[in-house]
């Protein structure tokens, strides 16, 4: 288990970043640069004080021959919605780069309208856009690509929200949707242009979320799961006595410890993404949290074994049991989605667990229905007479 918490962990997608920003480019030298949290996208600028004149261009890369690229400044908070932005891509009738701008209204977030070109509010001086290696260059998936932007700030304002993604397609001149993962949902920066500080929060959650996600994935889709079968395969071996019990509580009370710190962790995530929703995963996690917190309960309310609730409780125990071991399975896949894990190693470790768990399930199954059968053969051949039972009770014979 320790083996499988630190693969996940290693395993998990961290936020990538160049390896160095520049502050040159083959027409211009700017006066600082500073990398992006997500995309492996950087930034350089100018400012201009004195006339509060931004400088600045930002380096990205396509995602396909047909996607797009773009940044923004959103004038009022760190989000997406209301952000100016200026896109790039491929012109759908000459294939030469076209740089346009966009506003980015609540109705492009909820899908409701394509996003179309319309001139910006903000003092726009200029912009333009080219890609690394200059005319001759291709779009591709990788492909690098400068867009330029010089813009008038307000007076005595240096604090800007930046604002960048990538997409797949272009439909006509109206760039469809980015991706939903985790990074693409928090390329947002806030930094100052005159200091070029900037707050480090995309950094710092990024480790937040490998661990919500790694302890999640071993407590919610491992842990209960052993839980469960230490439960229906192990209560029948009389030589364990009441060991599988305390081995059942065991497991699963570690497990709901794990979770309920991965939980935690999903919530100040929450608090510290603003804009970033998962709705269904957010709804699986909460479900799951708060079935593991009855079936944990359900402990101190335990009957016992004469007492006429006790089929009740069994029934109860057995349908929360199972229904948190489903749901936390559905909610670590949906887990790997967000964090753009889906083809990673952390998933393919977790289907090996998972698979080892499902193969022993499937052995310990047919060996119960084996062991019952066996059983029910024998008890039906002694009450016919074909098997008797010594005085001893320690040996029978088969009459012929």
């Amino acid at each position: 288990m320790l083996f499988l918490f630190l693969f996940l962990l290693c395993s998990l997608p961290h936020i990538a970043f160049s390896s160095h920003c520049t502050v040159e480019t083959a027409t211009k030298t700017f006066q600082k640069c500073m990398n992006l949290p997500t995309q492996q996208a950087s930034i350089a600028w100018t400012f201009h004080p004195h006339n509060s004149t931004l400088e600045l261009v930002f380096f990205g890369s396509f995602i396909s021959p047909s996607g797009w690229v773009g940044w923004g400044i959103n004038p009022t908070s760190p989000e997406m919605t209301g952000t100016r932005a200026l896109i790039a891509f491929p012109d759908p009738n000459s294939g030469q780069i076209v740089l346009l701008p966009y506003i980015l209204d609540p109705t492009v977030k909820l899908q409701k309208s394509p996003l179309l070109s319309r001139p910006l509010d903000i003092h726009l001086l200029s912009s333009t856009a080219a890609m690394y290696g200059g005319k001759l260059a291709t779009v591709h998936n990788g492909a690098t690509i400068q867009i330029y932007g010089t813009m008038k700030l307000q007076t005595n304002k240096t604090k800007i929200h930046l604002v960048w993604n990538r997409g797949l397609y272009v439909q006509g001149y109206s760039p469809t949707i980015h991706p939903t993962t985790s990074t693409d949902l928090s390329s947002i920066a806030t930094f100052d242009v005159l200091s070029g500080s900037s707050a480090p929060q995309h950094t710092d959650l990024t480790m937040l979320r490998v661990i919500h996600g790694t302890l999640n994935a071993i407590s919610w889709g491992l842990l209960l799961p052993i839980g469960a079968i230490t439960a229906r395969y192990l209560r029948h071996i009389q030589a364990l006595g009441p060991a599988w019990f305390y081995a059942h509580a065991g497991v699963q009370l570690f497990g709901f410890v794990l979770g309920t710190v991965g939980f935690g962790i999903g919530i100040r995530l929450g608090q510290l993404s603003p804009g970033v929703e998962y709705r269904l995963h957010r709804k699986l996690g909460i479900a799951v949290f708060c079935l593991g917190a009855l079936q944990t309960l359900a402990l101190l309310f335990r009957p016992n074994t004469r007492n006429k609730f006790r089929k009740y409780w069994k029934s109860y125990h057995h349908f929360v049991g199972y229904s948190c071991v489903v749901l936390g399975f559905v909610n670590v896949f949906q887990g790997f989605e967000v964090m753009g894990a889906s083809r990673s190693y952390a998933k393919l470790t977790y289907c090996l667990g998972l698979s080892t768990l499902i193969g022993l399930c499937i052995a310990l199954e047919v060996n119960s229905w084996v062991v019952f059968c066996r059983k029910s053969k024998e008890d039906k051949m002694r009450r016919e007479g074909f098997i008797a039972t010594s005085h001893k009770g320690t040996s029978s014979a088969i009459h012929n």
